[in-house]
């Protein structure tokens, strides 16, 4: 039998009633209507943010990478693939933090689907030979370390050190204790014995991937995935002013994981909703195996030491997270707040950008609640 599942071709989607598709129309009214309301409290001017926000002390302050003013709260909801409620500008190619660690982390699913890293339990030296995992602490570090945020790799990358973001208390399931300060100091762990939020050490993964893939992983994004599903050509991805390298003789830039110190992904909500129903899909698009399930499993899988945490997905495994949602969704997350969250049991996709992180749960239980069938 031919499979009828359907997938968005490029520059297009299908909209239909909520109610075509077993959902309740008033629920997901009022679930687009909360994101709206939610808005962030971050300024429209991120430069702005960044100056009275973040609050580190110099160097480590310094803004490496491009920053764009965000716009208003956009998103859309689906069922299916088809749009059932959008609300903002949702082809706006926006900042989206740390959301794009869920795309770095697939930039190495390619690579171990295409088995260049066959083994996420060896050590990242094997591969990666540039003195980034030379030192005693750094030698047994593993992909599956870096993936998980687990890794307590030690040093400085594009002249940020690790030590900045120590001791940072981001999500449920983190190692630190409440109320320590971020920044400081601490006895670092064998690798895989403590989970910690870190940029530095997620750009160390970036830079990893890119080494074993030997080109940029935009290129490589938009080859393997953003491409085959149809996603716009305006969505950029960018480094750091100092994150260049050369590979093979070419001048490539290093990708951050994130919008720490500026650049990362910046790309509209109608993308971000592709890549996620492309993992709704087990990484299949319209006949085509983009990514295997294996991976998309593994990604979503919890890690040994923080239930609440993948790949650089953030899973609901114990139904702490979002008490109201299938403890088999999962969550891309980043800064500001901007989401793709995927819940297989319903066949939904949500994104929503700028909506303040402790209304979260509340925009994903909404959406939950109305489904009927």
């Amino acid at each position: 039998m031919a499979d009828t599942t359907y997938f968005p071709p490029a520059g297009a989607w299908e909209r239909a009633k909520p109610e075509a598709l077993g959902l309740d129309p008033a629920a997901i009214r009022d679930a687009a209507a909360f994101a709206v309301a939610e808005e962030t409290l971050w300024p429209r001017s991120i430069n702005d943010f960044y100056v009275n926000e973040m609050k580190e002390p110099p160097p480590w302050n310094k803004i490496i990478g491009p920053v764009r003013d965000r716009g208003g709260p956009s998103g859309v909801i689906t069922r299916g693939g088809r749009i059932v409620a959008e609300w903002g500008d949702i082809e706006r190619a926006d900042m989206t933090f740390s959301v794009t660690k869920s795309y770095v982390s697939t930039c190495v699913g390619l690579a171990h689907d295409a088995g260049k890293i066959p083994n996420l339990d060896a050590p990242v030296r094997d591969l990666v030979d540039d003195g980034g995992f030379d030192s005693a602490q750094n030698r047994p570090i593993t992909w599956r370390h870096l993936l998980q945020q687990t890794s307590e790799w030690e040093g400085t990358l594009w002249d940020k050190p690790d030590l900045v973001d120590r001791n940072r208390v981001v999500g449920a399931g983190t190692s630190t204790p409440a109320g320590t300060a971020k920044g400081t100091d601490r006895k670092l762990q064998p690798p895989g014995r403590y989970w910690e939020y870190n940029d530095v050490r997620v750009n160390r993964l970036s830079l990893a991937a890119m080494r074993v893939w030997r080109r940029a992983l935009p290129e490589l994004l938009k080859e393997k995935i953003m491409d085959p599903i149809g996603a716009s050509p305006n969505w950029e991805w960018h480094g750091y002013d100092n994150s260049w390298v050369e590979i093979d003789g070419k001048r490539m830039q290093s990708v951050s994981g994130g919008a720490h110190w500026g650049g990362g992904l910046f790309i509209s909500s109608l993308d971000h909703a592709r890549f996620g129903y492309l993992f709704l899909r087990q990484g299949k698009w319209a006949g085509k195996q983009l990514l295997s399930a294996d991976w998309i499993r593994q990604a979503t899988r919890p890690c040994a030491i923080n239930p609440h945490y993948g790949f650089m997905w953030w899973l609901n495994s114990d139904g702490k997270a979002w008490p109201e949602v299938s403890r088999e969704s999962f969550m891309a997350l980043g800064a500001g707040s901007s989401l793709i969250w995927v819940d297989p049991t319903t066949d939904i996709v949500a994104v929503t950008r700028w909506i303040k992180g402790d209304s979260i749960p509340g925009f994903v239980s909404r959406i939950a609640r109305a489904v009927r069938t």
